[in-house]
């Protein structure tokens, strides 16, 4: 087996008295994901069911139960509106007795989930999606719980201008075991970075750079150490290589931002060492992650899979 990241396989969260295990599943991937739509949840645990009958019982029950709440999205303009659910407080406490649920401080309220985060966080959502329905498909291995929104990196380089500055914090890091027709097992692990074509192209360069500070970063006590380590191998054993999701816009539009967004790795020799690629949520969606949809972010142009893996190279 080829290890690129240690992915933890969480045991079942201990039940809450009267729900079913559908229900307890759920629980625990609303109180990581925050806002989730009814169709996601249903792609996500319910996939082979025609209609997700169920699991709008399931969600029912834990509505009346205090532990989830929902808030309304329009998808169309004739007004159809689909249910967004989110753990309460109560909910979250719950979660919470599970030593083997990581802790999330944030907690979303009914004005969040109303707000305009909301398209942000289910585009999200919606990435993740791709790689558990791609992971099914492949016989490989992606649950909903093997991704995780917004999680901090601390960067104290001395290239910080404000507390946002201090820190690289990625839309999600996701954790994907790749298994070969020959049984051979690869656990990788990916920077995830959404974009839905509302970002200034400053911002992004300045996101791009904080990844490159983080992959270089080594604390002042690995400084003053013999030995000179770089704070993300406590984290990972092999740096996550970071995949730009672009969505929001015309095929012609999210195009123009390929190149945006590779004129800004060229123009940083640091970014440009980075290992990461730019596709589109449709392509993920459409045709899977090991298909050529992703295009590198510096170098050659030739769209290739999410390995990443220069022409000619080797994916391992």
């Amino acid at each position: 087996m080829s290890l690129d990241t240690p992915i933890a396989q969480p045991d079942p969260m201990r039940p809450v008295p009267g729900l079913s295990r559908l229900a307890q599943d759920l629980l625990p991937a609303l109180y990581q994901h925050r806002l989730v739509a009814t169709s996601q949840l249903h792609r996500l645990f319910t996939p082979h069911a025609r209609r997700p009958v169920y699991l709008r019982q399931q969600l029912a029950k834990l509505r009346a139960d205090g532990l989830v709440d929902a808030t309304t999205r329009r998808t169309s303009r004739l007004g159809r509106a689909e249910l967004l659910w989110y753990i309460t407080a109560r909910g979250a406490d719950a979660v919470a007795q599970d030593p083997t649920i990581p802790r999330r401080g944030y907690r979303i309220s009914p004005q969040t989930a109303a707000s305009q985060l909301q398209e942000h966080t289910l585009t999200v959502v919606d990435t993740g999606v791709a790689f558990v329905d791609w992971a099914h498909r492949l016989g490989h291995e992606c649950s909903p719980l093997d991704w995780e929104p917004e999680v901090a990196h601390r960067i104290r380089d001395g290239e910080a201008r404000g507390a946002d500055d201090a820190f690289m914090i990625p839309d999600a890091v996701l954790r994907y075991t790749h298994t070969t027709e020959g049984g051979r097992r690869r656990m990788l692990s990916f920077f995830i970075e959404v974009d839905r074509a509302t970002m200034q192209t400053t911002r992004l360069a300045a996101k791009l750079a904080a990844y490159a500070r983080y992959q270089h970063y080594v604390p002042n006590g690995g400084r003053r150490s013999r030995s000179v380590r770089e704070a993300w191998r406590d984290r990972y054993p092999a740096f996550p290589r970071l995949l730009i999701v672009l969505t929001g816009a015309s095929e012609r539009v999210l195009a123009n931002r390929v190149q945006d967004l590779r004129a800004l790795a060229a123009a940083d020799p640091h970014v440009s060492q980075l290992t990461a690629g730019v596709t589109t949520l449709q392509l993920l969606q459409d045709q899977g992650p090991f298909a050529p949809v992703m295009t590198p972010l510096s170098g050659d142009t030739t769209p290739t899979d999410v390995f990443l893996a220069p022409t000619g190279g080797t994916r391992d």
